[in-house]
């Protein structure tokens, strides 16, 4: 396997810049996702690494080795595609062989390469249909066989389970898991889908419009977001938001924005003094919105009318009004309150984030 390394990567279709100074370094048998909304050039970045797409600037190196010009079939890469693309008119054996054959490599090499790719993937049964006698699982499962037996330096996924179902994306995560830890390969996988990347990567690289937000392990991007797009992106469901001020009252620092007044612990902002008056956002998961009965004892209590519940099974969302603010609490299910009821807030400190109004940075010290 090996290490890939963007450095300084741009690219351009004519005045439309879609990649500013990409810059991500791929550990040797590294699970990496690469997440973000549509549009935020991670397809692209997975194209330039394949040769699909040339570079603007910048450069591209696989094992130290710089690719900027190396041709697609010279860079030891295999691609699986949102679409599966598979040949319609061949078998999912002849499929998965295809680029072996192109090669010319001996048929015992390629009937054993096949043989073990298709025990990985369960595929064994199905050698001899064709593609169209397939489901979308057992399709994708053929793509991803049919880069396995070339036995590439990296794996790349471009967003593979986008066209399944809901219980299908479920299977084909913990089929992908399972062979990363078959294979130790080293994998870069795109996906729009946080969920797909919290629970599949090692590290996950997280982009909005072409440019690297954060770096890091899942837990780290969902505990500490180094801004205010991160924070709103990781996390299901999404962090509440509060635009408002901080004001110093003797020792203390407080939040509030007209609706909300809170305080804001020493551990979060020690330096009190220096962040009076300034200009924040505070965001707060629904997880840490403890919700009871109005009249209930609670420091910095907030009170709400309840307007919706969204039943998930096991949990319950609840969105409430105070005042002008919106809030979102996530609880056990099923709480004993009906829309319309007023209710009580609390916020868990320890797990409350900061962020610069201005820069959309996250407030650290």
């Amino acid at each position: 396997m090996a290490s890939v390394q963007f450095n300084g990567i741009v690219k351009k279709f004519k005045d439309n810049l879609v990649l500013n100074g990409v810059d991500v370094d791929i550990k040797d048998h590294e699970f990496v996702v690469i997440v973000g909304p549509s549009g935020c050039g991670k397809t692209t970045l997975l194209r330039m690494l394949a040769g699909l797409e040339e570079i603007t600037g910048g450069e591209i190196l696989i094992d130290g080795l710089r690719v900027n010009e190396l041709h697609p079939s010279k860079r030891q890469i295999a691609m699986v595609f949102q679409d599966y693309a598979l040949y319609p008119h061949m078998t999912v054996e002849q499929n998965m062989s295809f680029a072996l054959r192109l090669r010319k490599t001996d048929k015992a090499e390629i009937d054993a390469r096949v043989g073990e790719a298709a025990s990985i993937l369960q595929l064994q049964p199905f050698l001899q249909r064709m593609p169209k006698q397939l489901s979308g699982g057992q399709r994708q499962r053929v793509a991803i066989g049919r880069a396995i037996v070339r036995k590439p330096k990296v794996f790349l996924f471009d967003e593979p389970l986008s066209n399944l179902d809901a219980k299908l994306r479920e299977e084909m995560r913990v089929e992908i898991a399972k062979l990363y830890q078959r294979l130790n390969a080293t994998i870069i996988y795109v996906t729009h889908d946080q969920v797909e990347a919290m629970t599949l990567a090692g590290r996950i690289v997280i982009m909005n419009k072409g440019i690297v937000q954060q770096v890091g392990s899942p837990i780290e991007v969902y505990r500490k977001p180094a801004n205010l797009f991160v924070a709103g992106f990781i996390g299901s469901p999404t962090m509440n938001l509060l635009s408002g001020k901080l004001s110093l009252q003797g020792e203390d620092l407080f939040f509030s924005n007209g609706d909300i007044r809170i305080s804001i612990p020493p551990y979060l902002l020690h330096d009190a003094k220096k962040h009076d008056g300034r200009e924040v956002t505070v965001g707060v998961r629904p997880d840490d919105v403890l919700v009871g009965r109005t009249g209930e004892k609670c420091s910095d209590k907030v009170e709400g009318v309840l307007e919706v519940c969204e039943l998930l099974g096991h949990r319950e969302n609840l969105y409430i009004k105070a005042g002008n603010t919106r809030l979102l609490a996530t609880v056990e299910a099923f709480f004993d309150r009906s829309p319309g009821a007023a209710v009580s807030l609390c916020f868990n400190y320890k797990n409350m984030h900061v962020f610069d109004k201005a820069t959309e940075k996250r407030i650290s010290e």
